[in-house]
Formats: C-alpha cells, sequence, structure tokens
C-alpha cells in the first residue's frame, strides 16, 4: 500500500504575514519504492515529513498511508495510524541507555499490546534482517554509530509498517557506515514491502532510490543532476 500526498499545502504564521513552507506538494511513493528527497536547509523537507507522519495537518491537501485517507481522522485515530503503519526514523536514534538492542524494540511492541512471546520473536527477527544478530543483547554503548542507527531502523520497521518515513539517516555517520546504511533502507524497503520517503542533504547516496525529488522553498520537483 502507497504513501501519497495530493496538493498539500502548509502555512505558518510570521508577524502579521505567513510563511509557506510546502507549496502544492504531491508525491505518491509504492511499496518496495525507496524515494529520497533533497534540497538545502529551510527548504520544507522536515515539513514534508511531518506532514507525512500525520503529526502536523496540513492547510489543504490529502496524506494517504497504505490506502487510508487522514484527512478528518481524530487525534487517537491519527496516533494509531503512527504507531502501526507508519515507522519513523529519525536523525539521531535516540536509544534507551539502559535497554539492550531487543528491549529498545520491544518497549515498542508493548505499546501495541502484542504478547510477551510475539513481540520478542518479532524484535529479534527484525534485529536480523538489519544484520544485527547476534547483537540484540548490547546496550548503546555497546554499539557503534552504524549499529545504533541499525536499531533505529529495526524499531521502524518493527511494526512491519506500510510508510517509513527517514530523517538524514546519515548526518552523524562516516561515509562508508552511511552508505551502508542507505543500502540497509534499500533492501530493507524490499524485503518489508514498504514506502519509503527519505530526507538527505547528501547527494551521493541517491543510487539507491528508485525517484529522486528536489524542495525549494516549499515546492517539489523532479532532482536534476548539474
Amino acid at each position: 500500500m502507497s504513501l501519497e500526498l495530493n496538493n498539500v499545502n502548509l502555512t505558518y504564521p510570521d508577524g502579521d504575514g505567513v510563511v509557506t513552507a510546502l507549496d502544492d506538494v504531491s508525491v505518491r511513493v509504492e511499496p518496495g519504492e525507496l524515494a529520497a528527497v533533497v534540497g538545502p536547509s529551510g527548504s520544507g523537507k522536515s515539513s514534508l515529513l511531518a506532514v507525512a507522519a500525520t503529526l502536523i495537518r496540513p492547510a489543504s491537501g490529502r496524506v494517504s498511508v497504505g490506502g487510508t485517507d487522514t484527512l478528518g481522522m481524530r487525534p487517537r485515530e491519527l496516533s494509531e495510524l503512527r504507531l502501526n503503519r507508519i515507522g519513523i526514523v529519525f536523525q539521531q536514534p535516540n536509544l534507551i541507555s539502559a535497554l539492550t538492542a531487543v528491549e529498545q524494540l520491544m518497549v515498542t511492541e508493548h505499546m501495541r499490546a502484542r504478547p510477551l512471546r510475539e513481540a520478542r520473536r518479532t524484535a529479534l527477527e527484525t534485529l536480523a534482517s538489519v544484520g544485527l544478530d547476534g547483537k540484540e543483547h548490547r546496550r548503546p554503548h555497546q554499539l557503534s554509530g552504524g549499529e545504533r542507527q541499525r536499531v533505529n531502523i529495526a524499531r521502524a520497521l518493527s511494526a512491519r509498517p506500510d510508510a517509513l518515513l527517514v530523517d538524514e539517516p546519515t548526518a552523524a555517520l562516516d561515509h562508508e557506515r552511511g552508505a551502508r546504511i542507505v543500502d540497509l533502507l534499500s533492501e530493507a524497503t524490499r524485503t518489508f514491502d514498504v514506502a519509503t520517503l527519505l530526507v538527505t542533504h547528501d547527494t551521493e547516496y541517491l543510487g539507491a532510490a528508485k525517484q529522486v525529488l528536489e524542495m525549494r522553498d516549499g515546492r517539489l520537483s523532479a532532482y536534476e543532476t548539474a
């Protein structure tokens, strides 16, 4: 099931006027497809992810996740949608220092009210799928930066979401580790058949994307190489 934004507009008050963060933005990402969005700071990339994640309601337009139109949904319904059908990979992993890798995922599974045995099995399977088999009982300080980001990705995938939203996953990593993370995201997108929307400032990693878009001044268009 796809992720789709249709004619989305988002504005913020600014003194006596308004700032247009998203200007008639439309994008569709199919299951098993990775779409990358590039653009300068302040261009609207973060606003795009926030609207796609249903964290911010647009002034107009529609957001559809896995075939479900989110327009008009109540706050509780949106919370359930985010918990069960949207995976979010934040720029910083924000792992809980006292918990092991498998426990990081099980906390989220507990929020979904899954039985303990099922939650543990899902967590272990998902960690193995991102290359952390054998490291599931390590705490964050025992993992490298790239491995912590893998836990972050696994946590977002644990619900088997319809949409995966990824915010600058390589920002804190060197070139080699960053390339591995983008390759992992590409592979996970196919394996989990999820619609992945990746925001990145690194144009060198765009080869993994099925479609590449550029955000400038709130408008989204096809990315054109120099």
